[in-house]
């Protein structure tokens, strides 16, 4: 038996006439044929009508998609190289930065002591700071033969030289320079060594190495006054340390006549060593390496041509006197001047090679080395007052450290701390209110957190 359609219109359609109804009859079939009419329709116009367009569309997407992918993927792996590049970067000036520390401060510790036993058997304290101030000469030569191994582009030793001599101005080094701006700072420099010198005959090396770290509160003390640096609240109170450790050291002796005298040449010491890096400062500005080398070789020319007379002189007064020059102790003096001059040019390339920081870590670090080789040699006796004394004066050094912006560097170190706590406390806040929504839709209920 054969059903005829029955086709329902919907209102205000327009209705199918009843012949069409009745000639069309509903099979598997012609549902399946009117259900794949529209995709055959789609797939024969695809090869030139609209879903060609769209494929080319859909090709034309993808190219940009894959071209945005690669640009994200090479901006993500030259960032990573970025970062690994400054990573090894701060890692290989750590490394040097610890080598540096370690050379250092061992220099002075050798120099130091090595000192202590020349006192044994040959006192002239002037011949010998003259003696190592000569071998600043060599100073301008280990530099360049340093530039010819690890420059691409090099230059010959006069036209470096002449580079170099920019430091006493645009018409380089002259007879008039020469002796207007070396003469100030070779007699700083002669006065520097001469009284720390005396001051080891007096005092510990663990003692005089504590004093001489007050250089750095002299020198804070004169660039505010000199040179107008800006005032800073904690390395007054580090100025005051220092000098609190200066008496406390004195008094470790009972104010004794030798320790006094050894305390007053100690903190000369550091006083002409603070005026000769202001007046530097002042003068001549900042230096790089070479013209650093080549100034403290030009003290050591000025040393040698003008000061030769004074240690002749005492000789001759008997003021500093041996019996000939085979009974020098030849070894412990070239020693000491090569520690000397290794100190000087380790201080230099150490600001060149890492952080200027780590230099004056590194000659902080001399007061516990030299303590622990008098200990050894129990040459020393710590009482409560001298370490107390000791610790005050390297606390204050430290605290001199600091720099200029340290307050708001501490003030948004603690805001970020305080931040990433807050960020914490509230992920805390959302992960406990979504495990308390979860339990309670699971028991049918709502419950709401109080924040």
């Amino acid at each position: 038996t054969s059903r005829s359609s029955v086709t329902r219109c919907k209102p205000g359609a327009n209705c199918p006439s009843s012949l069409s109804g009745t000639s069309r009859q509903l099979s598997p079939l012609s549902v399946t044929e009117d259900s794949s009419a529209p995709i055959l329709e789609l797939q024969s116009r695809g090869a030139s009508g609209v879903c060609g367009h769209r494929v080319e569309r859909q090709n034309r997407s993808g190219d940009d998609v894959t071209q945005t992918a690669h640009s994200e993927n090479g901006s993500q792996e030259n960032r990573i190289k970025a970062r690994c590049q400054s990573c090894t970067s701060m890692l290989l000036k750590a490394v040097w930065g610890l080598l540096i520390i370690l050379s250092v401060s061992s220099s002075w510790v050798g120099t130091t002591q090595i000192v202590k036993i020349t006192y044994k058997n040959f006192y002239c304290p002037f011949f010998m700071t003259w003696f190592s101030t000569n071998w600043n000469i060599m100073f301008f030569p280990v530099y360049y033969s340093g530039h010819l191994a690890t420059a691409q582009e090099k230059q010959s030793p006069m036209k470096k030289f002449r580079e170099c001599s920019r430091i006493f101005g645009e018409d380089g080094l002259t007879l008039k320079l020469f002796l207007k701006r070396t003469a100030p700072f070779s007699i700083l420099w002669t006065l520097t060594n001469y009284l720390y010198l005396l001051a080891l005959k007096k005092l510990t090396a663990t003692d005089v190495s504590a004093l001489f770290c007050c250089n750095k509160a002299f020198v804070f003390l004169l660039s505010w006054i000199v040179l107008k640096d800006r005032f800073m609240g904690v390395r007054i109170v580090a100025a005051i340390m220092a000098i609190t450790g200066i008496v406390m050291m004195a008094y470790a002796d009972n104010f004794r006549a030798d320790s006094i005298l050894g305390v007053a040449f100690a903190v000369g010491s550091a006083s002409t060593s603070a005026l000769y890096k202001v007046l530097f400062k002042m003068f001549l500005g900042s230096a790089n390496f070479g013209e650093a080398a080549h100034f403290v070789s030009t003290l050591g020319f000025f040393n040698l041509i003008f000061i030769s007379f004074t240690p002749v002189i005492l000789y001759f007064t008997k003021v500093e006197h041996w019996s000939s020059f085979a009974a020098l102790p030849w070894g412990c003096l070239c020693g000491m001047a090569g520690l000397w001059l290794a100190f000087n040019i380790l201080v230099n390339v150490g600001v060149v090679l890492t952080y200027p920081i780590l230099i004056s870590i590194g000659t902080v670090l001399s007061v516990p080395g030299n303590a622990a080789v008098d200990l050894l040699k129990q040459e020393v006796i710590f009482n409560v007052v001298r370490l107390a004394a000791t610790i005050i004066i390297c606390i204050g050094f430290l605290l001199m450290l600091l720099p200029e912006e340290w307050d708001e560097i501490t003030l948004r170190f603690i805001n970020s701390l305080k931040e990433k706590k807050s960020e914490e406390h509230v992920d805390d806040i959302t992960d406990s209110s979504v495990h308390l929504r979860s339990r309670s839709r699971a028991n049918g209920t709502v419950s709401i957190p109080l924040a």
